[in-house]
């Protein structure tokens, strides 16, 4: 049986996005999902970009709440 190490979380943040359009291969989105199980702070970015998703796709809202600006400039600042 061989153990599988964990990915590091700038590995996992930089594909949140292709996870969340499942563009990535299985044996990926499974060491993402492994990575997620355990790393709260990276859960916290998926649901961030979960809700940034959501907020994109409604197309409801002209600007950026403030909170939503500054998490989406640190986030890319990050990459």
């Amino acid at each position: 049986m061989t153990t599988q190490r964990l990915i590091p979380c700038s590995d996992a943040v930089k594909r949140l996005w292709e996870y969340l359009d499942d563009a990535i291969s299985p044996e990926e989105q499974e060491s993402i999902e492994k990575h997620l199980a355990f790393c709260r702070t990276c859960c916290g970015e998926l649901e961030f970009a979960k809700e940034l998703r959501a907020f994109l796709a409604s197309g409801s809202a002209e600007t950026f709440p403030p909170i939503v600006r500054e998490r989406l400039e640190r986030f890319v600042d990050d990459l």
